[in-house]
């Protein structure tokens, strides 16, 4: 598997045909009368806004394609970003519809458990473009697409069924920071001071990680999964390195002097492996019991193995730093700080 693979970034891409387009209209002006919805009742058990903040609508908000106004308080949130149905969760509501890493079964790590409850939500089919029909049926009031990478054309297609929610202007398909997600849905929902209190929160929780481990600060770390015997070195601009950055690391120059800006890991073949190393290797793989050396004679050449600081991640752990969010993050501290932590020591 491809670090393209393992994140979803095919971008969206519009409706195709005439007759698609119609049904489209058709759900998006009559709703879908067989979820018995079609009253404005919530009947999945889903869905339901959250008390407003004062003077928090109207509110008009810029983003990659323009700019969007939410008049009232949404109740019937659709996320199409992978990792925006944290931030909503944590914001207070439920998403009647949601997409996600195919690290789990639902879409949604084990950290929105407790948030979602006897919820009923529905995963959507994104593997390539936005369902538009199946967005219509679940008669959002309000589409969130920040953590996407769905383009103009999707984007108007999308704003026939509610308003939609887009990335900030400037910032790439599926790298916008962990801050700004969370202040642009929260704005969108009505409690932007919410938001800026679960960033704050966030913020404080990695301050206080790296002041726990000021050797971090001194060390370099790498991410890397592999993939057809090769291996993707994620960058500081993907969730991945936002983590490991953000815990005080730095990733190996190696890495770093050879990113584009096209992409969001550096390919490395097995024969330069040389490239990631450092103090700490953090690796992603479907198999917690992987082993870099027999996957790569050539690591063991390599200090961070030497110094048996590869650390494996398991499959929840991976996940919690891919979402990289105001949910996953304390998931992360938790569990695989230790981790690092110890294989440092």
């Amino acid at each position: 598997m491809s670090p393209l693979l393992s994140n979803p970034r095919a971008r969206a891409r519009a409706l195709s045909s005439a007759a698609a387009l119609a049904a489209l209209a058709l759900l998006s002006a009559c709703g879908n009368a067989a979820d018995g919805a079609s009253d404005g009742q919530d009947t999945d058990g889903s869905g339901g806004g959250v008390a407003a903040e004062a003077g928090a609508f109207p509110v008009t908000i810029e983003h990659e394609f323009g700019e969007t106004t939410v008049t009232e308080a949404p109740e019937r949130i659709v996320t199409l970003g992978v990792t925006d149905a944290d931030a909503v969760l944590a914001l207070g509501a439920v998403p009647v519809g949601h997409t996600g890493y195919p690290f789990f079964e639902n879409g949604l790590g084990p950290w929105t458990d407790d948030l979602v409850g006897d919820a009923e939500t529905t995963l959507l089919e994104s593997e390539a473009e936005p369902n538009f029909e199946q967005i219509a049926a679940l008669e959002p009031d309000l589409i969130i697409g920040v953590s996407s990478g769905f383009d103009e054309a999707a984007y108007e297609n999308l704003s026939q069924i509610a308003p939609v929610l887009a990335r900030p202007a400037g910032t790439a398909a599926y790298a916008v920071p962990r801050e700004d997600a969370t202040a642009s849905i929260a704005a969108a929902m009505g409690v932007p001071e919410k938001g800026e209190q679960l960033n704050a929160e966030t913020d404080a929780l990695l301050e206080e990680v790296r002041a726990e481990h000021p050797e971090f600060a001194e060390m370099t770390g790498g991410v890397v999964l592999p993939y057809d015997g090769k291996f993707g070195a994620y960058l500081p601009g993907d969730a991945r390195g936002q983590f490991l950055v953000s815990l005080g690391f730095r990733i190996p120059e190696e890495i770093t002097e050879r990113d584009t800006g096209e992409s969001f890991f550096v390919e490395v073949p097995a024969e330069n492996v040389e490239w990631l190393d450092g103090d700490v290797l953090l690796v992603l793989s479907d198999d917690e019991d992987y082993d870099v050396v027999e996957a790569a004679p050539v690591f063991a050449d390599l200090d961070v193995v030497r110094e048996d600081a590869v650390v494996v991640a398991t499959i929840e752990q991976r996940g919690a730093i891919t979402y990289n969010s105001v949910l996953s993050i304390p998931y992360a501290v938790d569990t695989l700080v230790p981790r690092i932590a110890d294989a440092l020591a």
